[in-house]
């Protein structure tokens, strides 16, 4: 195929065989095969493509008996046809993506249909609200044709603010090795159209202070303000072709990097608000508490 977008589905599917099938998500900006920009909805599928892939999705994992959530995977071409590709039998690190353009809680979702509760949401009533974006954070080095970068996390600031979401486990002082995934955190915003949704990036990433690693922040920045990204002519190969070459041609001095990921993290430090103590209630686990009002 020539210039495909990498394109995929989010399904739901009940222990009744009733399956779901939500807007599609464009994961085409990706290195050694891994995505590391998605966002939902694809700037280059219509509402008609749309539809006809959703429902292309749905069919296939009802025919399948699928149950719980899963990705029917495609490839779109330049003339709007797509391709089959694969299906992933678990939820995407991706997913949260489609939480911001729904509403819907995908993590809640998956456990209680593996409880064996029905779906909680009819095709019809499925939303789409706006445009999300994800960047991943990784310990690499995309100067370096993204080799993995070990070693301690001195600082470690994640941006905050209305429309982005941090997914993260890491923290300042943490050692990052050789032996487990090097992403360290998912960068997500959310807003009302896909310009909105790049701004709100683009200012999360350039208050993401982290220190003593690598890591795949400042790549990610120059990708989203990329007239090629912004004008949606991104492709599955971009990142190996014109996006890394772009990258590598900026002329950042170490000492201005340094002083600018210090100004970031004392930036944020100071905007972040007072920690106020919260006692501990007998409140009853939120999904517990509400299962009825969602589930049959």
């Amino acid at each position: 195929l020539v210039n495909p977008h990498h394109v995929e589905v989010q399904i739901l599917g009940d222990k009744s065989g009733r399956v779901v099938s939500f807007p599609e998500r464009d994961c085409s900006l990706q290195r050694r095969h891994q995505k590391l920009v998605e966002e939902s909805p694809s700037p280059v599928v219509n509402s008609a493509l749309r539809e006809r892939i959703m429902s292309v999705a749905a069919q296939l994992a009802a025919a399948a008996g699928y149950r719980n959530a899963g990705t029917v995977e495609f490839l779109v071409d330049e003339s709007g046809n797509f391709y089959f590709l694969e299906v992933n039998t678990r939820l995407q690190v991706e997913h949260p993506v489609t939480e911001a353009v729904t509403g819907l809680d995908f993590v809640r979702e998956q456990i209680m249909l593996a409880e064996g509760c029905s779906l909680a949401v009819r095709q019809e009533e499925i939303p789409l609200r706006g445009h999300a974006l994800e960047c991943r954070i990784y310990a690499e080095d995309p100067a370096n044709d993204f080799f993995p970068s070990i070693g301690k996390i001195l600082a470690f600031e994640p941006p905050s603010g209305p429309g982005i979401r941090v997914d993260t486990g890491a923290r300042t002082g943490d050692a990052v090795g050789v032996h487990f995934d090097p992403l360290l955190a998912k960068v997500i915003t959310h807003g009302s159209n896909r310009s909105e949704a790049i701004q709100r990036m683009v200012r999360a990433l350039g208050e993401f202070g982290v220190s003593g690693i690598h890591t795949t922040v400042p790549f990610c920045k120059h990708i989203i303000q990329s007239e090629i990204f912004l004008q949606a002519k991104h492709t599955t190969q971009l990142i190996n072709q014109e996006l890394l070459r772009g990258y590598l041609t900026l002329s950042v001095k170490p000492q201005e990097f340094a002083a600018a990921s210090v100004a970031a993290i004392l930036f944020a430090r100071e905007s972040k608000p007072r920690e106020t103590k919260a006692t501990a209630t007998a409140t009853p686990n939120g999904w517990r508490k509400r299962r009825t009002e969602y589930y049959e």
